[in-house]
């Protein structure tokens, strides 16, 4: 939006008198809660993590206003156990861990939407390559610990369900307007409500859009994004009738000039957010569309009954620059291609290749040199997905005797797939520019289909007589995954295929114990799996999981200290392209025995100063300790391993600190993330490092009517560059010191 119609738009609201007008007060008065609130949830409020016998975590609608962040990295890192590997600064495709599971594309983690799962293709190809966009949630939580069998098929870390914008119980809409640095704008905006018959819809937009933070050499192309995302919600839900119907449709459409590759540590010293000019073409499109159609049936009081259609539909094609023949061919194969991020290696290590030396693969790098006929690799990454299946579900709530049961359980069949339809087109480097040789033939970089057919059942009761609390939960997985390859061309002509089924059953069990004094102490223990990939043989990732602790709560204070330890049977690694290693795509190694332990603490509070002033504060602290239990032969994936090796990507130890000053008119807070170096391969040498960090954002805002609120944040303040991730291609800077302004209006 230009600024002149935004002044306009202000304007005009400071000088209306807030008004609000609904077709069904009265209805909307009487209305509890939107109907399927609980549905979509699976802690359902703050009050309730208090008699959770695992680890929770839920950010609260005014939680993720505070800052208004369009990351979800920004958002998720104050909970305790989640770790983050930064790649594109952004939060378009982060890399989440959940209790030191993998953190590359979020997938070794439950990653939902409104309890749905949201990969593209969670079984066959889980890697997140599209993720909800942030800025529109509405609140977001995490579960940990032996609840976390309700939510798979990823239960050794846990789940991440993000909770989208639900119909408001009352006619009402909400605008956000926000402009910041490298051109960075962002529209959100929904209205929605129910009538008085109990027709329910919501409309909402949300729009972001960024020139990016860091620049191509010698390239007029900007390192930015687009992001367009349209919701649609109909539903049904007459007040005293025992039936509510909802449906949700989406549209996302992403267009981002995003690159795997990154810098040489020299280069990253000398101008972090420069990118190589051999990048230019990286370009990355996607599409999203979602259909989710549920209802809910009310038997009674007592007994509940649940239906969830979905259907998910992803389409994405990444063309970017993959590598370099150095000797000279002309194929424009993986066989005789060398990955920029051995390129990377060899001039961090100073080392030759092929006949070139270290400084005349900077050149290359740098645009100084100029390359043979058909020798850098651009690839099309052009891959379509579905994600589709019926959820059905009950619940019952009753006592046998003096014990009470709150008894829940859900069956899901459950189909996806990813097929890849890939070609690599051959360029050489003129005088700093990218001139193309040969389009390529379609099919020859990946022309495959992954499939998996899934049936998952789980069963869970909260058992409770007098101040204890058993949770008792068993869940079973029937996977069926296959891989058929065809040859190069539009024609599919069979070429091979593969297969891998699992059948595994994943009980679990947590108790606690609460005082009148609101102390609770916890513990537990259940069976984590991570779903195989097709390659036959490769065994699926297990740990036998365990947690305990102690949590505090009253009116002002709420603090939870939980430790935690897995143990892995087999620690799976899976060859893909943003892994970076020198492996063939698709392949997966058994990593052997592991152990993951930790603490995680976290404490909030309210103060009550004077005068309406109410200082709140927060401090999240995680240690996490995961190591290798056993010596592991070379390979292409893990490198070479010994007996206490550390697991990539997991940091020792990470905190957040925030602390503000609020008033029923304004309001300031300031927020502190410190993240310790972590080694990014288990040999974890010189150039296998990242730096330690600390980030402090900033935000403040002022009502200024019941209507309009403004407000302004500055991330990074201290302007910090470090190298946060060495992968896919080379190190990768943080995003520098970024400024924000922006209104929300309410109507």
């Amino acid at each position: 939006m230009k600024r002149p119609a935004l002044a306009s738009l202000i304007a005009l609201i400071l000088t209306t008198s807030h008004t609000s007008t609904t077709l069904a007060q009265e209805a909307s008065d009487n209305r509890e809660t939107n109907s399927f609130f609980e549905e979509i949830s699976i802690i359902g409020n703050r009050d309730d993590i208090s008699s959770i016998t695992g680890s929770a975590y839920l950010i609260t609608p005014e939680q993720l206003q505070t800052f208004s962040y369009s990351d979800i990295q920004r958002i998720i890192r104050e909970i305790p156990g989640v770790s983050i590997q930064i790649e594109d600064g952004y939060g378009l495709r982060p890399n989440i861990s959940i209790r030191g599971v993998a953190t590359e594309r979020s997938s070794r983690i439950t990653l939902l939407e409104d309890n749905v799962l949201i990969a593209p293709a969670p079984y066959a190809a889980p890697s997140a390559y599209y993720f909800p966009t942030s800025g529109r949630l509405n609140s977001v939580e995490v579960v940990k610990g032996p609840s976390a069998i309700t939510q798979g098929p990823y239960t050794i870390g846990g789940a991440l369900n993000m909770i989208s914008t639900p119909i408001p119980n009352q006619f009402e809409g909400n605008i956000l307007l926000e402009s910041g640095e490298d051109s960075t704008h962002r529209l959100h905006a929904n209205y929605g409500g129910y009538s008085e018959s109990g027709f329910g819809f919501l409309l909402e937009t949300h729009n972001w859009t960024s020139d990016g933070f860091q620049q191509i050499n010698r390239s007029q192309n900007d390192t930015g994004f687009k992001v367009n995302d349209y919701t649609v919600k109909l539903g049904y839900a007459p007040l005293n009738s025992k039936s509510s119907i909802e449906l949700k449709l989406q549209y996302v459409e992403q267009d981002s000039n995003q690159s795997y590759l990154g810098l040489t540590d020299n280069d990253f010293q000398l101008d972090s957010y420069q990118r190589y000019g051999i990048s230019d073409l990286d370009n990355i499109t996607t599409e999203h569309k979602q259909i989710i159609l549920r209802y809910n049936y009310a038997y009674s009081d007592a007994l509940g009954f649940t239906a969830v259609a979905y259907n998910n539909e992803h389409a994405r094609n990444w063309f970017k620059t993959e590598g370099i023949d150095l000797d000279g061919s002309t194929d424009a194969d993986s066989v005789s291609r060398t990955s920029w991020s051995n390129i990377i290696n060899d001039i961090n290590t100073n080392s030759s290749r092929d006949g070139f030396s270290s400084d005349d693969l900077h050149r290359i790098l740098s645009g100084e040199l100029d390359t043979a006929v058909g020798s850098i690799d651009v690839r099309s990454n052009n891959r379509e997905y579905f994600s589709r299946g019926i959820q059905l579900g009950f619940n019952w709530n009753g006592n046998i005797g003096q014990i009470s049961h709150s008894l829940e359980g859900s069956i899901r069949l459950h189909k996806d797939e990813e097929d890849r339809m890939q070609y690599d087109s051959s360029y050489q480097q003129i005088s700093g520019s990218l001139v193309l040789n040969d389009i390529g033939a379609l099919g020859a970089a990946g022309n495959r289909v992954q499939e998996a057919n899934a049936t998952a059942i789980y069963i869970y009761d909260r058992i409770q007589f007098g101040n204890w609390t058993f949770t008792p939960g068993i869940r079973f997985e029937d996977i069926e995954l296959k891989r058929t390859r065809y040859r190069n061309g539009e024609a599919r002509t069979f070429r091979d295929s593969r297969e891998n089924d699992t059948q595994i059953w994943l009980p679990g069990a947590g108790i606690s114990y609460q005082f009148d004094t609101g102390v609770t102490l916890l513990a537990g223990a259940h069976k984590g799996f991570t779903t195989p990939p097709n390659s036959p043989g490769v065994k699926p990732e297990e740990a036998i999981n365990y947690e305990a602790g102690i949590r505090f709560s009253n009116s002002s204070i709420n603090t939870e200290l939980i430790a935690f330890h897995s143990d892995y049977e087999n620690l799976l690694g899976v060859c893909t392209a943003s892994s970076g290693t020198n492996c063939a795509i698709g392949d997966a190694f058994n990593g052997d025995a592991a152990t993951v332990q930790g603490i995680e603490f976290i404490l909030s509070s309210s103060v009550d100063l004077s005068r309406g002033i109410i200082l709140p504060l927060m401090f999240s602290y995680t240690h996490i300790n995961g190591e290798f239990d056993t010596n592991i032969a070379s390979t292409d994936f893990f490198g070479d391993v010994s007996a206490g090796d550390p697991i990539p990507y997991i940091p020792k130890n990470q905190l957040q600190f925030s602390l503000g000053l609020e008033s029923n008119k304004w309001g300031i807070q300031a927020k502190a993330n410190y993240v310790d170096e972590v080694c990014v391969r288990a040999s974890c040498g010189v150039f296998e490092k990242t730096d330690d960090t600390l980030t402090i954002d900033l935000t403040a805002n002022y009502q200024i009517n019941n209507t309009l609120n403004i407000y302004t944040r500055i991330e990074n303040i201290t302007s910090e560059e470090d190298i946060m991730g060495r992968h896919p291609y080379g190190a990768r800077p943080n995003k520098g010191r970024t400024a924000s302004v922006g209104a929300r209006i309410s109507f």
